[in-house]
Formats: C-alpha cells, sequence, structure tokens
C-alpha cells in the first residue's frame, strides 16, 4: 500500500498555522514572533514561506502577519499587499502615514491575552 504524500515542512508549517490561527481579530503579529511563539526562533523567512504556500482559499488569517517594522512585506505579487492592507483596515487597524502599523498599539501579546482579544486597551468594538 503506498503511503500518504507527506510535505517535508508539514509539522513546521502546521505549528505556524496553529499559531496565525490564534491571532485575533484587530491585532497583527510580526514574522518572527509567529516564529517564536512557533517553537522556530530566528526562523521568520520560514514563517513567510508557510504563509506564501497557503492555498488560495484559505480562511487562516494571514493578513494579521507583518514584518518587523509593522509594514506589508512586499511580494511577488504586488496586488497581495492592497488585499492585506485592506484586510487589516477593515479589523480596525490603523496605519501610520508612512504605511507602518504602530505595534505598540496593535502587536498581539499572548502571554497577557490568553484570551486572544487582542493588545490591552484595543478590541474591534472601539472607535
Amino acid at each position: 500500500m503506498p503511503k500518504p504524500h507527506h510535505h517535508p515542512q508539514g509539522t513546521t508549517y502546521e505549528r505556524i498555522y496553529a499559531v496565525v490561527r490564534r491571532i485575533p481579530s484587530g491585532a497583527v503579529a510580526t514574522y518572527g514572533q509567529v516564529a517564536r511563539l512557533a517553537g522556530l526562533p530566528r526562523h521568520a523567512r520560514q514563517v513567510g514561506y508557510a504563509l506564501n504556500a497557503l492555498p488560495d482559499g484559505s480562511d487562516l488569517p494571514w493578513h494579521r502577519v507583518v514584518n518587523a517594522g509593522g509594514k506589508i512585506s512586499q511580494r511577488a505579487e504586488p496586488h497581495f499587499e492592497g488585499i492585506q492592507r485592506d484586510l487589516l483596515e477593515r479589523e480596525g487597524i490603523v496605519f501610520s502615514p508612512s504605511g507602518a502599523i504602530p505595534l505598540s498599539r496593535y502587536q498581539w501579546d499572548p502571554p497577557h491575552d490568553p484570551m486572544g482579544l487582542g493588545p490591552p486597551g484595543f478590541g474591534p468594538w472601539e472607535p
């Protein structure tokens, strides 16, 4: 009986996806933060590869992952940057004039956010 095909990054990607799935609406995490929480410190690029490998139509909130500067990372297909920004803005995230997200306000802090409600003092219910 043939063995099922197993992607060599399967376990690593599953760990990354499990972390990304926990990022609440109205909050963001950096690639490096996701890597650390997935037990992969200093592997931020691996997070990018995992998110790039998602199939079209995935319900994983990939758009909540940004770079360490709070900016949307450039992609080979530039229209995804606009899609990501639109999705974040719909969740109440406000970008600075330079296009960065103020991480001090919007970065997810899981040790202080056991219910997954977003950064302290911020919720999607606020104006």
